[in-house]
């Protein structure tokens, strides 16, 4: 057997703690979602007027990012390759997911919804850069 790397709570509300800092800096409403290397919800926040379905899409975009092992960004390009791909359950192939690594595996992802799909990007790395 193997000892697997895991990302905490405390993690990953550090995660979210910079996100957040990221988008109150940018004036910026969002809902950032972390999710374990399984896509399973650590986390999630839903900061003031963000809107009623970002939620639900910021937990699909971590998903996609952690399942996937790549930024969400890379979903949505490769289901303009292949269609099918879009179809996959539980993942939204939209940018704004990224996988958090550490020493070298994916433990996770985090994904944020709320505003264009390259901020929400910019605020899911934010967060990943506090760990």
């Amino acid at each position: 057997m193997r000892t697997k790397n895991c990302l905490s709570l405390d993690d990953a509300n550090r995660v979210i703690a910079a996100a957040k800092a990221e988008a109150a800096k940018n004036k910026w409403a969002v809902t950032v979602a972390v999710v374990d290397d399984s896509g399973i919800l650590l986390a999630l926040e839903r900061l003031d007027t963000a809107t009623a379905q970002s939620p639900d899409i910021a937990i699909l975009k971590a998903r996609a990012a952690a399942l996937g092992r790549m930024p969400s960004k890379a979903l949505e390009e490769m289901v303009k390759e292949r269609p099918a791909l879009g179809t996959f359950p539980n993942r939204a192939p939209v940018q704004g997911g990224l996988p958090i690594f550490y020493q070298g595996e994916c433990v996770g992802g985090v994904g944020v919804s709320g505003v264009k799909s390259s901020e929400d990007e910019q605020v899911a790395a934010a967060g990943i850069a506090a760990l």
